[in-house]
């Protein structure tokens, strides 16, 4: 959590938060576990031995509610739930401090007022029996009221550590905001859709402005929304996170989160930018071309743009500030590299969309390969037009070429293979990651006996950091799967409040046709990926602007691919977008020193963006 941090904890509750911190790390990472061998199972008994589990998606199911639900508590134990900082770190040290206060306290606030909602929809599932298992539902729906009792205790504990003044004062100003909107209900109602500005413009910009994790600021802004302004019950809330958070789709975030830890463990990551840098190092600026070859390559891998620049930032930035390449220029290419690849499968934005609204996934992790390559030439040229001052390298000898190829061949072939196994109908894109998984574990061991029986140093495997990417894995999957959850829940409500309907109507009477509705959904993305970054961004707004854009007759594909991108652009694009900030702290290099310098690869990205919007063709050429 950015900004100033609350006192350590101590006493009692330290104690506290120990014991709550083991109690929930040991089944999340048991949880991680227990998928990647319930669906590696279900994969080998229906290709291998011809006899599917038909029990295996229910089960895998079951247990991926509780992993998302026991993974946002890690997230809020951790302080690693997204939030926007940018505001609070510019704040006096006593105001950051009560903005601190107020980033746990509309959480406790949330979860207290739902708990009872959650505990009375798990027990309406009593009665609903599964199909193959035949187990009641509550044994899955349970996993929301132990959740949010989870998540509230951690918020009470961490509340202990701040100064009781910073308490009152944030105490006080919500007990003023509630009670204004309370008495302020019938006028709300009173005045139609506008008071959808009230909740979700006003509310939820003031709570993402001053720190509030973002799932956190959605469900409050529902809940505020709901109780105000409706007479709809708030089991509402609790049911449509069920429902967004229970697509067996989104079981493929975890999976490739693990697989990206997975890969970079190895060493298979390393390997890749290794032949690379053998193949391009020569050539002036050939490490900028070789990071965006990295890039391209680990993303069909990973699926998390942090993974991929934590994989190969540290490899390629001692060389190239050898060879005279000024930080700032390798924090403007890093962060556009990160921009370039969000359409690379198996991207989790991709899953996401998907999962949203109802596109295939395979159609997806196809045509998002070219719209990714045009962005790719483009930040080329720019790179190869900025280091023209730049010193060559010497050439790698050839057998040093041949050598390095035959290392990271493994490596090379594992975005075939991921992509292959969907496209064949060997496995689901939920399933794919297991063979993943599969493939780099056995990459690893036997990289290991390589390395113990010749000394050959190829691959490796650390089985001591197996359960610390265990315990990652399942933070930033709850941190994901939440904020999907409580979107889910602020789309139904826009939806049903009848915006979704006026939004159509007014873009559909946008003179200009398809290409106009195109336009405004770049626009309107750039500021939505800088702001929210692409994962809440396209679950609130996906369910609402891909039917719009099915009436104006374009490909729900293309669309797919143009507005991930746009996100990519404004998630990199400072002094908002949060991706640049992050690329600044893997490169450890300042954000004033590659302020100026990013401005002509976002102009790259930026015509790149609007030739892939121009020409449907590269995103559906392949399909």
């Amino acid at each position: 959590m950015a900004g100033a941090e609350a006192a350590p904890a101590s006493g009692l509750g330290a104690t506290l938060e120990t014991v709550l911190r083991h109690a929930v790390e040991v089944p999340a990472a048991a949880l991680v576990l227990a998928e990647i061998f319930v669906l590696l199972a279900g994969v080998v008994s229906r290709f291998v031995f011809h006899h599917p589990f038909v029990w295996s998606d229910e089960l895998a199911s079951i247990l991926f509610l509780w992993l998302a639900m026991f993974g946002a508590v890690m997230a809020l134990q951790r302080g690693q739930h997204m939030r926007l900082t940018a505001l609070v770190a510019a704040m006096s040290p006593s105001w950051q401090a009560r903005a601190q206060v107020l980033a746990v306290a509309v959480p406790a606030v949330f979860l207290l007022l739902l708990l009872p909602w959650a505990r009375g929809y798990a027990e309406d599932e009593w009665f609903i029996e599964t199909p193959s298992l035949g187990w009641s539902n509550i044994v899955r729906a349970a996993a929301i009221p132990v959740g949010f009792l989870l998540m509230a205790c951690t918020c009470a504990i961490r509340l202990l550590r701040f100064r009781l003044t910073d308490l009152f004062v944030v105490g006080a100003a919500l007990a003023v905001l509630a009670g204004g909107l309370w008495l302020g209900a019938p006028a709300l109602r009173g005045i139609g859709n506008w008071n959808l500005l009230v909740f979700f413009v006003g509310l939820l910009a003031v709570f993402v402005l001053l720190g509030v994790p973002i799932a956190f600021a959605f469900g409050s802004a529902t809940l505020g929304f709901l109780l105000c302004a409706t007479r709809v019950p708030l089991t509402i809330i609790v049911s449509r996170m069920d429902e967004g958070m229970s697509s067996l789709v989104l079981l493929a975030v975890p999976l490739f989160v693990f697989l990206g830890l997975l890969i970079e463990m190895t060493g298979m990551a390393r390997a890749m930018v290794a032949f690379l840098a053998s193949l391009l190092g020569h050539v002036r600026g050939g490490l900028y071309y070789v990071l965006l070859g990295a890039i391209y390559l680990v993303s069909g891998i990973s699926g998390s743009k942090a993974a991929d620049m934590a994989a190969v930032a540290p490899v390629l930035f001692p060389e190239m500030k050898r060879r005279g390449s000024p930080e700032g220029e390798l924090i403007a290419i890093l962060a556009a590299s990160g921009a370039m690849s969000e359409t690379i499968p198996p991207s989790l934005v991709l899953i996401t969309i998907g999962s949203v609204t109802g596109v295939s996934i395979a159609a997806l992790f196809t045509g998002g390969l070219l719209p990714g390559l045009v962005l790719a030439v483009a930040l080329a040229l720019v790179a190869w037009w900025r280091s023209r001052g730049e010193a060559k390298g010497a050439r790698a000898p050839l057998r040093e070429v041949f050598f390095t190829l035959a290392v990271a061949l493994p490596a090379l072939l594992l975005p075939f293979i991921i992509r292959a196994s969907v496209m064949r109908g060997y496995a689901t894109a939920t399933e794919v990651s297991t063979i993943g998984i599969a493939y780099s574990v056995a990459a690893g061991l036997l990289g290991l006996a390589l390395s113990a029986a010749f000394g050959w140093r190829v691959y490796t495997f650390d089985w001591r950091r197996i359960a610390p990417m265990l315990l990652e894995t399942a933070t930033l999957s709850g941190a994901i799967l939440l904020i999907i959850g409580t979107a889910t829940g602020m789309a139904w409500a826009l939806t049903q409040s009848g915006f979704s309907r006026q939004l159509a109507a007014a873009m559909a009477a946008m003179p200009g046709g398809w290409f106009a509705t195109m336009l405004a959904s770049i626009v309107a993305f750039v500021v939505l990926g800088s702001v929210l970054e692409g994962i809440p961004a396209i679950v609130l707004f996906g369910p609402l602007l891909f039917p719009i854009a099915r009436q104006a007759g374009i490909n729900e594909v293309h669309y797919a691919m143009v507005v991930i991108l746009a996100m990519g652009i404004g998630l990199f694009a400072p002094p908002l977008g949060v991706g640049y900030y992050a690329a600044c702290a893997i490169g450890r290099v300042s954000p004033d020193a590659g302020m100026r310098r990013i401005w002509p690869y976002l102009g790259a990205l930026l015509a790149g963006l609007l030739a892939v919007a121009a020409i449907p063709w590269t995103s559906t050429g392949f399909l």
